[in-house]
């Protein structure tokens, strides 16, 4: 029985698995026990993997939509109608009419082409759900250190002596790292986690630091304040490799130990030995995710987090570095593509005339657009004042994921042309004009970049259902009929292209990475280069080679709970599910753990509002409502609330007000309101 060693679909962890394939079908799973991350080891989703390759649900055939139903027909009539609405569009309204959303779950050859078709279309409005995740983190680590990228690889966590957890729930999220967390502990690291929830994770802390939502700011700055007024900054460092702390110096200023817990509701002794920890051990790390980023101040987050790194001197060694946790299987590479709206392949600026020329002898085109395009968030307010008109999403699903849904939904319905590439019929799907059934990811062949830069080949296992294609096919046929390419080029020789458009990538040709079982980390610059699993060792990749101090100061966020609306809410993953819940919430073995919505409510909340443990209540904030099944747990504070986000509904909760630098939206604090729907279970 062959077995075939594919990556897993979900987290951005980066697994790979033992895919077992008799007579054409996917019978199930073994653990690789020389994957350098996992050791063998798979979380619940990944476990059932090949559920989802044989779903009775899986589209077969492309789908028009006639008289407001769909119909099945074949591959030529669905791309010709594809290409002559996008034509269109384009010939009446102009280019930036267009909107485009990659997909962080395609492989790296996918969203490079992709993107590469808006810009041949003539705009940059192209954009993916790291928009909605980790854009942050592009911006506010590439401004401080020079790449918007996690410093060091996963396993690296097993030689810090102090590991800083924020707003991360990895136990739940990326659970392959707590093996790494665990036997640092068993070393004798110390952990610290700060997180408004008692999550699975803050089990594993030796100090819980549960500060109020939107807090984060103050927090880091009031660590780094301590560590300057104890002496324990690493002033060697400092002099030798940074610039900009006398600006710094001044901001941390106002975080006195006071002033910081009294904003963030923390102890000043706890702050202050979270800092000292920090500060004083050999190799820390700083481990963080979506409870950072998604923010109207997540920028400001994440250099935070750079902040107190360069002033401790924790960045560029073995344990000591700076972690982002991507959520997806290649959200990582998806942004390296350049499927981001002000960002071209390699993270160059649309406007750098430079970056443009490259690719315009690259691409054969020389009129290559060079303003910023629009983000998810803003494609969707573009397309409800008609700016607008024709939409393609590969692979993402904005009903469910998209902040205010709502709003969503009635954009995408006032789309003159909607086209969706997917393995379901999702809820998007379900407004478009035309759906296309993608391959999965055991049905095509492919790279995919992990959230710590380690690029790995994926083999195909398996051919797809029924007229099923890659979304490579899909995109290459599609760039055919619009005169953008003279025929559909296959993943080896997309790679090839993207060696030459990308540096970071140059040494990672097809014939070197099929053959590395470990993949190999960019940046490998050429041939002869080995791969870079530790950045920043002597220099950062910023213009003076210096690592650079940004003052960030601490600002509420945009919303607050009143007489109306009187708690918190913020929302989050849960184990047994993975994003909007297109593939989860299709799965028996997953959806019987959390079939459906629920909300976390601190006892004395509940008490107070006269609701009990399983009933079910409405949820209501400004821009939306859902009804949720009540969970009172003690792992939340008091005055908030939790929700995970895999169910349709619940975004429609929260705010579209944007970080101001990474465009992302406000996921994590919103003001709602709780309403009983229901008597408890055994009352009449």
């Amino acid at each position: 029985m062959p077995l075939i060693p594919v990556l897993c679909p979900y987290c951005g962890a980066g697994c790979r698995l033992g895919l077992r394939v008799e007579d054409g079908q996917a019978v199930g799973v073994e653990y690789l026990t020389d994957h350098p991350v996992a050791q063998g080891a798979l979380c619940p989703k990944g476990n059932v993997a090949p559920e989802i390759i044989h779903h009775p649900d899986r589209l077969h055939r492309p789908l028009v939509r006639e008289n407001g139903r769909f119909r099945e027909a074949d591959w030529d009539e669905a791309l010709d109608r594809v290409a002559r609405a996008l034509s269109r569009v384009r010939q009446e309204h102009g280019p930036n009419a267009l909107g485009f959303l990659a997909s962080a779950k395609a492989t790296n050859e996918e969203n490079y082409l992709f993107q590469k078709m808006a810009r041949l279309l003539g705009t940059n409005n192209v954009d993916h759900c790291a928009r909605l995740c980790h854009a942050p983190s592009v911006v506010g680590l590439s401004r401080a250190l020079g790449s918007g990228a996690m410093t060091n690889p996963i396993p690296d966590l097993a030689e810090s002596r102090c590991i800083l957890i924020v707003g991360s729930n990895f136990a739940e999220n990326h659970p392959v790292v707590s093996r790494w967390v665990w036997e640092a502990k068993d070393r004798g690291a110390f952990v610290v986690v700060a997180d408004p929830r008692y999550t699975p994770t803050a089990h594993m802390a030796d100090l819980y630091l549960p500060l109020r939502s939107g807090t984060d700011v103050a927090l880091l700055n009031g660590m780094a304040a301590a560590v300057l007024r104890e002496g324990l900054a690493d002033y060697a460092f400092i002099a030798a490799r940074t610039e900009g702390l006398d600006e710094l110096r001044a901001v941390l200023e106002e975080y006195s130990l006071e002033r910081t817990a009294a904003i963030t509701g923390l102890p000043p002794g706890d702050i202050l030995r979270a800092a000292r920890a920090y500060a004083r051990s050999p190799a820390s790390a700083i481990v963080y995710c979506m409870g950072v980023t998604q923010h109207t101040v997540g920028t400001d987050n994440v250099l935070a987090c750079a902040n107190l790194a360069l002033l401790c001197g924790q960045v560029g060694r073995p344990g000591a570095g700076i972690f982002p946790l991507r959520g997806q299987n290649n959200v990582q590479g998806a942004s390296d593509m350049g499927a981001l709206a002000e960002l071209l392949p390699g993270y160059v600026p649309v406007a750098s005339e430079e970056g443009r020329r490259l690719l315009a002898r690259l691409w054969g085109r020389e009129d290559l657009p060079d303003a910023p395009g629009l983000s998810v968030v803003e494609l969707m307010e573009a397309a409800l004042e008609g700016r607008v008109r024709a939409m393609v999403v590969m692979g993402e699903n904005p009903v469910v994921s998209d902040p205010a849904t709502g709003d969503t939904v009635r954009a995408l319905e006032g789309l003159e042309f909607l086209v969706v590439q997917d393995l379901f019929l999702t809820e998007t799907a379900r407004l478009a004009h035309v759906v296309l059934p993608a391959a999965c990811w055991a049905e095509k062949a492919g790279s995919y970049t992990n959230t710590e830069r380690r690029v790995q080949w994926s083999p195909k296992a398996l051919e797809p259902p029924g007229e099923a294609r890659p979304d490579l096919d899909i995109i290459g046929e599609l760039g055919r009929r619009l005169g953008l390419w003279e025929r559909a080029p296959g993943p080896e020789e997309v790679l090839t292209e993207i060696n030459r458009a990308v540096p970071a990538y140059g040494g990672i040709t097809p014939r070197r990475l099929i053959g590395a079982s470990e993949g190999i980390f960019w940046p490998c610059p050429d041939l002869a280069h080995p791969g870079t699993p530790i950045l920043h060792r002597e220099r950062f990749n910023t213009p003076s080679g210096r690592g650079r101090f940004f003052p960030v100061a601490h600002r509420p966020p945009p919303e607050a709970p009143d007489a109306r609306f009187p708690l918190w809410m913020t929302t989050g993953r849960v184990v047994v599910h993975y994003n909007s819940g297109s593939l989860s919430r299709r799965l028996p073995e997953l959806a019987a753990y959390a079939p459906g919505v629920w909300v976390a409510v601190h006892p004395q909340d509940a008490e107070r509002l006269g609701i009990r443990d399983g009933e079910t209540v409405r949820v209501r904030s400004l821009r939306g409502e859902v009804e949720a099944r009540v969970q009172v747990s003690e792992q939340v504070r008091p005055g908030l609330v939790f929700l995970p986000f895999h169910f349709p509904g619940v975004n429609a909760l929260t705010l579209k007000e944007l970080d101001r630098d990474a465009r992302i939206p406000s996921y994590k604090v919103a003001a709602c309101t709780l309403e009983r729907v229901a008597a408890p279970a055994g009352e009449g």
